[in-house]
């Protein structure tokens, strides 16, 4: 049995045993509704609902995702425990998300353990709580922080949970079960009815409306076009007004209706595709990690000290080396700002901030990194200068470090092929601040042994990241499909389309941002430098005509207080005054004839380069599947997680259809770069030029 029943001195205990974590299938719900039936007997006084493995219940069980379940359905057994009429106490340890936290819900009192999380996290897979959650968390806490937590998915802890008063009480003890044993027994003894939230009304429901809407405002901002943080804000309202049997069934309806449309379709796919990308490849074998206990990196730069404070986070010692004294102090301080930032915004606590600090220690000298497990290099991006210091590395790191380097485009078998040990060398590609954004992408060279490969994976797991093993070629796969998306981006401008026009229409799409507002974060002079390095006929140089006249003429983005918008006080104040003539410019030199251009084109082109050159990429083998590509478009380059990554998108579009847009696009003025992928529908024989 996975539910397990025990009578203990007038105490029912409904044990969950499903590790690891709990998770509700069928066999739990029945097992969970089968004992409700055995409360009435004769002897029990109380019961408590527990989890096995100091863990309650961490949600539906992901074998029925996007499946119909079996019966008996979740709402079924929330409804009973509410019913039983001896006093139900939820005895919370690690975490109770989802349908877990509905079943707690559905209890009439609560205890957590200190380190508990709670939280209703539905939305993050396109959905909404199903079995009352919606309406039974408001009827507890307040309406607007009930909102909060539902349109957010964001979990909270157990202090917070005591103070909003999800939790009734905290164990601190240290054995949840004993003290919760002792609560039934006092509410047992207090006989006092049972607490049932379906039959509570909220007072004063229009006091709600002002905050409500404020909530509503913030939350379609960071939905970026998502349907279900909406709607479970919405069904929170409904819970002020209207009674918990008509708030239910909306509830249900909603649940239903988004579970079967694209947007769960696509977060169940990226939520697949990232635990897929995280497992070493199918050829890989049975190769064993290594051990890594201390590490090292090359440059206290901005990546370098982002990805220094990324292993600190993780719990590791990093010794970080710099060429001078000067650069180490400004490395050093800027860790201890970004660590500041992290207190005031509430994210940490000074004492953890210290205790990572401590683990940083900086030198000039090589020799210091004599003891490092793994090292990586996150220096100047010239290979001249990853030669120097792969040979250097070579000389004093201890046989059987990994050499790895966070190159963003360079050759990682020339750089492995700098040292005498190229098995030992990888490539670990953060993307910028390091320390937050969540995509690592592991490159694996020619000659990179698979012990290697096991244990990247297993350190990005320590350090929060999410991994994608990729394989060599310019760019690896996120920034070798940027040179696609950049390319249509400027080629827009020529033909028609302003920078506002693109960026709004992509962002109304899901972009974290417009590609000409990141080039400006990101600093136009950054790609100019980069394209002076390709080799002639590996870009489109009309593509990036219009960035290339401004990064000549000074216009380098925030930095320089203008780019393609022109900054105040670090905040866009509206289009730069020169690009309208500085496009014009380009459109002449290019011989190109304007044209209206509307915003289906933008967002077609821009995606389906992304997709097209992906499908180069798989067929090269540069990537595993066409998930890995999702993972790291989704992580790495702001791409909506509601739409599952850009070959999931143009898998949605249809790919006969994606096919016809394409021939539309090949018959224009620049129709060699739209040469078909296999993944589209092409025969692969042509190798895409925007390699």
């Amino acid at each position: 049995m996975s539910v397990e029943k025990t009578l203990c001195d007038g105490i029912l205990h409904v044990t969950i045993l499903n590790p690891p974590v709990n998770a509700l299938s069928r066999e739990e719900r029945a097992g969970i509704l089968e004992a409700m039936a055995a409360t009435e007997a004769p002897g029990v006084q109380a019961v408590i609902i527990q989890g096995a493995n100091d863990t309650f219940i961490a949600g539906a069980d992901i074998r029925e995702f996007g499946k119909e379940p079996e019966p008996p359905h979740l709402p079924e057994v929330i409804d009973a425990i509410e019913r039983c009429s001896r006093p139900v106490i939820a005895a919370i340890g690690g975490q109770a998300l989802g349908g877990g936290l509905e079943i707690a819900l559905g209890c009439h009192y609560r205890i957590a353990t200190p380190g508990a999380r709670l939280g209703l996290p539905e939305v993050t897979l396109g959905i909404v709580p199903g079995a009352g959650g919606t309406q039974r968390l408001p009827r507890l806490i307040d309406p607007i922080a009930a909102a909060a937590m539902v349109s957010s998915g964001k979990p909270v802890t157990a202090a917070k949970a005591l103070a909003s008063g999800l939790v009734d009480r905290i164990a601190q003890e240290g054995d949840l079960i004993a003290e919760a044993v002792q609560f039934a027994r006092e509410v047992a003894q207090a006989d006092l009815a049972p607490r049932r939230l379906s039959g509570r009304n909220i007072a004063d429901p229009a006091a709600h409306a002002e905050a409500f809407e404020r909530l509503a405002a913030s939350t379609r901002r960071q939905a970026r076009g998502a349907q279900a943080p909406i709607a479970a804000l919405e069904l929170v309202k409904l819970a002020v007004t209207m009674p918990f049997t008509e708030g239910t069934a909306r509830e249900r309806e909603t649940f239903l209706r988004l579970r079967a449309g694209n947007e769960a379709k696509a977060l169940r796919h990226i939520f697949f595709a990232e635990r897929a990308a995280a497992k070493p490849p199918a050829d890989i074998g049975e190769a064993s990690a290594r051990a890594v206990s201390r590490i090292g990196v090359i440059g206290a730069g901005t990546m370098g000290t982002g990805i220094a404070m990324s292993f600190a986070d993780g719990g590791f010692p990093v010794t970080i080396v710099e060429t001078t004294m000067e650069a180490l102090a400004k490395g050093t301080e800027r860790i201890a700002q970004g660590y500041q930032s992290s207190i005031e915004k509430g994210r940490i606590s000074q004492s953890v901030a210290a205790e990572r600090i401590a683990l940083v220690h900086g030198t000039t000298d090589y020799d210091d990194l004599s003891e490092c497990d793994l090292i990586v290099e996150a220096a100047f991006e010239a290979m001249d200068v990853k030669r120097d210091i792969f040979h250097r590395l070579d000389a004093v790191a201890r046989r059987g470090a990994i050499l790895a380097t966070n190159t963003s485009y360079l050759d990682l078998d020339e750089i492995a092929a700098f040292t005498s040990r190229p098995g030992d060398v990888v490539g670990m590609h953060y993307f910028s601040p390091a320390n937050v954004m969540r995509l690592l992408e592991i490159v694996r060279g020619r000659e990179t042994a698979p012990d290697v490969i096991v244990t990247a994976l297993r350190v990005a797991k320590r350090t929060a990241k999410v991994p994608v093993v990729a394989g060599v070629c310019n760019g690896f796969i996120g920034n070798r499909m940027l040179k696609a998306y950049v390319r249509e981006t400027g080629l827009l401008l020529l033909e028609g389309a302003t920078p506002e026009q693109v960026d709004t229409a992509l962002t109304r799409f899901g972009m974290a941002m417009g590609p000409f507002a990141v080039a400006d974060l990101s600093g136009i002079d950054i790609g100019y430098k980069a394209r002076k390095a390709m080799a002639p006929g590996s870009y489109e140089p009309m593509g990036t005509m219009v960035y290339d006249r401004l990064a000549e003429a000074g216009h380098l983005g925030r930095k320089t207080g203008n780019g393609f918008y022109r900054y105040e006080d670090g905040k866009a104040a509206g289009i730069n005054p020169e690009v309208p003539s500085i496009i014009a410019a380009a459109r002449r030199e290019a011989g190109i004839a304007q044209r209206q251009i509307d915003d289906t084109e933008i967002i077609d082109r821009c995606m389906f380069a992304l997709a097209n050159e992906g499908g180069f990429i798989l067929e090269e083998g540069i990537a595993a599947a066409s998930g890995d590509i999702d993972v790291v478009y989704v992580n790495g380059y702001g791409f909506p997680r509601h739409r599952g990554g850009p070959m999931f998108h143009a898998e949605q579009y249809g790919l006969e259809a994606v096919r016809d847009r394409i021939a539309q696009f090949a018959a224009g003025p620049f129709g060699k770069w739209w040469r078909l992928s296999p993944f589209i529908g092409g025969n692969g024989a042509q190798t895409a030029l925007a390699m």
